[in-house]
């Protein structure tokens, strides 16, 4: 696709990111969940966020169903429509990133090559989360029936059952979820970036 060469972006002439992140007393980081369907991503988002504003924290949270219905809506789950989700979801990270706000992105993000190219949209704010739910725990959830349904062969492309899911290699942090409390996780994951959001003044 041809790029535009008649915009002019203003950045540079908005109020600093810096400036912002003092306004919200924080440091601003794009926390990217990736797991299989159903591994628990957006429940321990939603758990996520709530610990973060008890402390005074202003997050935000990215859906992959939410964008789905909204500025995604026209796209399928075929190799390409997954790309283009990614590179969307991952401007908007980005953006509100810029704007001072901890943002939690949940997607599967089911390769290595689909979350490479959110990290490399996002920069060095991207903290990866691996939300790792053995298969056939996500399966006995199957809430949505979508495994049920790409098992016979209803749903196309459905990473872990007739399209691959590859674990990541080197995340910044491991969530194990069997047999612990939504809480629990929650609390894990703010343990290992509260460090990362603290915002420093000099």
């Amino acid at each position: 696709m041809k790029k535009a060469t008649n915009i002019f972006p203003i950045f540079e002439k908005t109020v600093p990111r810096t400036y912002k992140e003092s306004v919200l007393n924080q440091r601003a980081k794009a926390i990217w969940f990736t797991g299989l369907s159903g591994s628990g991503k957006s429940t321990i988002a939603i758990e996520l966020e709530k610990e973060l504003f008890k402390l005074g924290y202003f997050a935000n949270i990215l859906d992959g169903d939410n964008i789905r219905s909204g500025i995604n809506q026209n796209l399928g789950f075929s190799e390409n429509d997954r790309l283009e989700n990614i590179i969307r979801i991952s401007e908007i990270s980005k953006l509100f990133v810029e704007s001072g706000i901890i943002t939690i992105n949940c997607f599967v993000s089911p390769t290595e090559d689909v979350r490479d190219l959110a990290k490399n949209i996002i920069g060095d704010d991207f903290i990866e989360v691996f939300i790792d739910t053995p298969l056939h725990i996500c399966e006995q959830r199957d809430i949505k029936g979508l495994y049920k349904r790409a098992r016979n062969g209803d749903v196309k492309n459905f990473p872990g059952i007739n399209s691959p899911f590859i674990s990541p290699k080197n995340p910044d942090i491991v969530i194990k979820t069997e047999d612990r409390s939504v809480k629990e996780l929650a609390e894990e994951i703010l343990e290992h970036i509260i460090d990362k959001i603290i915002e420093k003044r000099c």
